[in-house]
């Protein structure tokens, strides 16, 4: 009864939980943190928020070099059938 009341909570378990997808942000804030230490924050969307954020810190922003922008629409097709 124990082993069967473990797999129906593994199923819903498993069923609820969504899966972890990386994040993709176009500006990242660099934070000094003093002796040649600090942070890297790259979970910003416009370079307006990645200032507000990085004021009075000693930090700066920048592009982020990871980021890969979203697929544009789909291309339509050229020509009189679309099939």
């Amino acid at each position: 009864m124990r082993m069967l009341f473990g797999l129906a909570v593994f199923v819903v378990t498993v069923g609820i939980v969504t899966r972890a997808e990386a994040q993709n942000y176009p500006w990242c804030a660099y934070y000094s943190g003093g002796m040649g230490g600090g942070g890297t924050n790259c979970g910003f969307t416009t370079f307006q928020q990645c200032v507000d954020a990085a004021r009075g810190l000693g930090s700066f922003c920048q592009p982020n070099t990871q980021f890969k922008p979203p697929p544009g629409p789909p291309k339509k097709l050229q020509g009189r059938y679309p099939y």
